[in-house]
């Protein structure tokens, strides 16, 4: 019989499938996640904990799940190696000044998602039914599990491209991205081009139009996170669409109406893992307080993650933006409180300094591994460029999507709007500009995961040891 509530029943069932997901993607072992679960239903057993022994059951589903997921996805119809003219649908695209890739879902007699690096004129668009010749080619080795999470199978440089016919895909994702690219555009009508670009970043995701230059002075400055959507913009438009259909719609219809509007902004900006996580932990917020229920920040991270895992079992280890993303929240929910006892933060300063500043360094300190083993380097003035930007980066996103909204309306009304957010963009581009300059980089060039998991094991510890001493 299993003595738990139903809210750590959820935890330890969704907990055990995650950890399956990880044995089988890190050992590609079935045989070696059998003899880890006994293991671990023998040590429970041993201790008496009889409360796991049948949750630890979902270690070997999660493991088989992820199997499953591996094997229909390796059913695919491809001729590798030769050239053949080939059709399908554009069903994700990223353009930029000398090329664009495109993801294709290819038409019978073949089956499978291939990506094509093609010339940058003629533009496609997706849903564009195209024609092409060229030869398909595995992925590379090394690369091979990121193409698995992208559904990519198969890889074309260059090929011969012809439109076929326009408008195949989505209706309501192709209207959402039509729907985008008219916020954009408005960006780019009433303010400079490197300042449209970085708005664009910042509300939306969108990062087609940034220059080479800026894109190397975030990563100097450490601020490229900021156009990898998070958290704030899911919180941001509930906040506001639930209050204003709460104005005028029943609670039960809000909520409804609430939770639509944050999955149809997560289909226009292209899902990354940070906005999926958000957006699931944003509706789970909002599920809770509509049924009265309390919010657990705990259920919820852990939930967003199963839900996630659950679409697509390769994020787990192979998404460098969804562990990025839930170790920088785990950061903030588990690590901040530790450090504003310690010290003694009891308000968060002018202009938020210091709740901005522990939370920058929360955030960093849970993701430096990942940073380290997947880019080598992470910079130590990073933490005060982010503190420098922090509280600039809502005002500017409130000023733009008002002057996106505006610009529907009135092209006088959205250009008063691009004054004010322009101000707050020459701000934060000369805080990016300074410390891609003035970097004080950590660099390894091997950090193993053995060393992640070391680090890991310290960081819990101290926070349990400090939290111990606090009290």
């Amino acid at each position: 019989m299993i003595n738990l509530s139903i809210h750590d029943f959820a935890f330890w069932l969704c907990a055990f499938f995650l950890l399956g997901v990880l044995l089988i993607s890190l050992l590609n072992n079935f045989i070696a996640v059998i003899l880890i679960n006994a293991i671990i239903f023998l040590t429970l057993l041993v201790f008496k904990q009889y409360n796991f022994l049948l949750l630890i059951l979902f270690i070997l589903v999660g493991s088989g799940y992820y199997e499953a997921a591996n094997y229909f996805q390796e059913k695919i119809n491809l001729p590798f190696d030769q050239k053949q003219e080939l059709k399908g649908v554009v069903v994700r695209l990223e353009q930029s000044a000398a090329k664009q890739e495109l993801v294709l879902n290819l038409e019978e007699p073949y089956r499978g998602k291939i990506k094509i690096n093609a010339r940058r004129y003629p533009g496609f668009e997706y849903g564009d039914s195209v024609r092409v010749i060229g030869v398909i080619k595995k992925p590379p080795l090394i690369s091979e599990n990121y193409y698995k999470k992208e559904g990519i199978s198969g890889l074309i440089n260059f090929p011969a491209i012809e439109l076929l016919e326009k408008e195949q895909g989505n209706f309501i994702k192709a209207s959402l991205l039509d729907f985008k690219e008219k916020i954009v555009g408005t960006f780019k009508k009433f303010l400079p081009q490197e300042k449209a670009a970085l708005l664009a970043g910042l509300t939306l995701g969108a990062r087609e139009d940034f220059s080479k230059e800026l894109q190397e002075k975030m990563s100097l400055s450490g601020t490229t996170h900021l156009v990898a959507l998070s958290g704030y913009n899911i919180s941001v438009i509930s906040i506001t669409i639930a209050s204003l259909f709460g104005l005028f719609l029943s609670r039960s219809v809000s909520f409804y109406a609430s939770v639509l509007v944050i999955i149809l902004f997560v289909l226009m900006t292209g899902g990354e893992a940070s906005v999926v996580r958000a957006a699931i932990m944003g509706i789970i917020a909002i599920m809770a307080k509509e049924s009265e229920r309390i919010f657990s920040i705990r259920n919820a991270i852990i939930i967003a993650a199963f839900l996630m895992v659950l679409a697509n079992p390769k994020v787990l280890v192979f998404d460098l933006g969804f562990q990025l993303s839930f170790f920088a929240l785990l950061g903030i929910v588990y690590l901040l409180p530790v450090l504003e006892k310690l010290f003694k933060i009891k308000s968060p300063g002018v202009l938020k300094w210091k709740e901005n500043t522990l939370t920058t360094l929360s955030a960093q300190l849970a993701v430096i591994p990942f940073l380290l083993g997947a880019f080598g380097k992470f910079s130590v003035f990073s933490l005060v460029s982010n503190v420098l930007i922090a509280e600039a980066i809502p005002i500017t996103m409130a000023l733009g999507f008002l002057m996106a909204g505006l610009g529907l309306i009135s092209d006088f009304l959205a250009s008063i709007t691009a004054l004010a957010v322009n101000l707050f963009l020459i701000y934060e581009l000369w805080i990016i500009d300074l410390f891609s300059q003035f970097t004080l980089p950590v660099a390894s060039e091997s950090f193993s995961f053995l060393a992640a998991v070391i680090y890991y094991l310290l960081l819990i510890g101290v926070v349990y040891a400090l939290n111990w001493k606090l009290k």
